[in-house]
């Protein structure tokens, strides 16, 4: 039976307790207040709903992931890397990252960012909680992302792309950069042909929630503004 949370309260139900179909719907209701954000990323659990639905919570099994070491890069891509034909930013734009994030897809009619999502992450941006990757070409936003940073863990919401191989060029910088500052888990949520193509995989909900205990609470190196 799903769950359905009170604004007063800010407690998750257990993650074995999410339904099989739809995979991982885990619970319902609530607020998208910083405080509960927190809780929900530290419980292994994320938003994501449509404009007009209830505010969804979901815990997939099982979840994907990429480990900075396994990152794959293709022949074409590390071309690309190396004719620094876009630059790479941190936290330069958050709020237009995740505008952009926002935009309506060829693929879909809707966004799950609506605007009391975005507004709710900006928050999280100004605690120096969630953070944006930029990529520019000649001066212009070309393509980037987003996420969270809790430990030695990075939560990957969304990325956007309006050129060839921006938003890999922008997660392949990350994944470097998340490497040499320690981090040990990149959660990208749901499986996509994209990530997989980066070295994204599947891991059991348990195991995924046993990196939680383990690298949450862990400092990290990470300067994202250096």
């Amino acid at each position: 039976m799903l769950t359905w949370l009170q604004r007063d309260s800010s407690s998750f139900p257990p993650l074995d307790r999410a339904l099989r179909e739809p995979n991982g719907l885990l619970a319902a209701g609530g607020d998208l207040s910083v405080e509960r954000l927190i809780r929900a990323y530290r419980h292994g659990c994320f938003p994501w709903y449509q404009e007009g639905q209830p505010l969804l919570w979901w815990s997939p099994d099982p979840r994907t992931v990429l480990f900075p070491d396994e990152l794959h890069l293709s022949r074409s891509l590390r071309k690309t890397l190396r004719q620094n034909i876009f630059q790479v930013t941190f936290d330069r734009d958050f709020a237009t990252v995740i505008r952009a994030c926002a935009a309506p897809r060829d693929y879909t009619d809707g966004t799950w960012i609506t605007p009391e999502m975005q507004s709710a992450y900006l928050e999280l941006h100004r605690r120096g909680i969630a953070h944006s990757v930029e990529v520019w070409q000649d001066g212009t936003l070309v393509g980037g992302l987003y996420g969270l940073a809790m430990g030695r863990l990075f939560f990957g919401e969304s990325m956007f792309s309006r050129t060839d191989n921006a938003s890999k060029v922008g997660f392949a910088t990350l994944v470097a950069r998340l490497k040499e500052w320690g981090f040990v888990l990149i959660d990208c949520q749901m499986p996509t042909q994209h990530l997989h193509s980066l070295g994204a995989r599947e891991i059991s909900r348990s195991q995924f929630a046993d990196y939680l205990r383990r690298y949450l609470d862990c400092p990290s190196a990470a300067d994202w503004l250096a």
